[in-house]
């Protein structure tokens, strides 16, 4: 690849990652409208590393204060909010975990396909508008209980569908049990590291496996760019989400998924 096309896919997945429009859906336009082959597997190695990478910094004091406690929990068997938290991420994760090794090769045989993405775009926008339409915005991610952290994890497992959208079926589930946007958006993005660092092992043990050519160079550039998209991502998208609202995003899903729509039955 090129510079200008390491730059566009990995700003693509740094912005898209983490709001809940589908990033699976936005890097299928650049093939459709640019006529570009498949990035490869190690630039998905790249992508999804600089991703992780802005997350883990992002949170990195909230992170370190619930490892502590979370150790804490196991050897002195004391829980506390930050230590409930990270079991209830802990758990969350599971599902998704679980349905990603039953369900990864019939998803990749039969899912992976842009009409699929196209109907998943319109459908679940449309669950997020009126989940937030609905939801009642009263409680923060410390108050969500081990039963609303699993239920959300199914939510995160759903997102296996692509165009789904792993950030938006969370905060779908997470405002459906009653969370405020905020609460929402960063038990999402909690929820995101041990997923992402999960898939970074998978995909860059199939890799290593692949013995595919590695162009460092180009990878170096995806992992740069990702990182400060999707840094910049959640730091305004926490800061403008509660005046915002969610209906903005679902307007662009509906947008979306229409001009996808046009690709695949026109």
């Amino acid at each position: 690849m090129d510079s200008i096309q390491v730059i566009i896919l990995a700003l693509i997945q740094g912005l898209t990652e983490f709001l809940p429009i589908s990033s699976s859906a936005h890097l299928i336009l650049p093939a459709q409208l640019l006529g570009w082959e498949d990035q490869g597997l190690s630039f998905d190695v790249a992508v999804n590393t600089g991703s992780l990478l802005a997350v883990v910094l992002y949170f990195r004091h909230e992170l370190l204060t619930m490892a502590r406690a979370w150790m804490v929990s196991l050897v002195k068997r004391r829980l506390c909010d930050e230590s409930k938290l990270a079991w209830w991420i802990i758990l969350a994760t599971l599902p998704a975990v679980f349905f990603g090794f039953v369900a990864k090769d019939f998803i990749a045989t039969h899912l992976r396909s842009a009409g699929v993405i196209a109907v998943t775009t319109v459908v679940f926008g449309l669950l997020l508008w009126w989940a937030d339409k609905m939801s009642r915005h009263e409680l923060s991610e410390y108050q969500s209980g081990w039963k609303k952290a699993l239920m959300i994890g199914f939510a995160q497992a759903m997102a296996l569908i692509p165009g789904t959208s792993r950030s938006g079926a969370t905060m779908t589930a997470a405002l459906m049990l009653g969370l405020t946007r905020e609460a929402a958006a960063r038990f999402s993005f909690l929820m995101s590291v041990p997923v992402s660092l999960g898939a970074a092992m998978l995909v860059g043990k199939d890799l290593v496996e692949s013995g595919q050519a590695i162009d460092y160079q180009a990878m170096s550039l995806g992992v740069l760019v990702s990182f400060v998209a999707a840094y910049a991502c959640i730091h305004y998208f926490l800061k403008i989400i509660s005046r915002m609202g969610m209906m903005p995003f679902v307007l662009y899903r509906l947008a979306l998924g229409a001009l996808l729509c046009g690709f695949v039955f026109l």
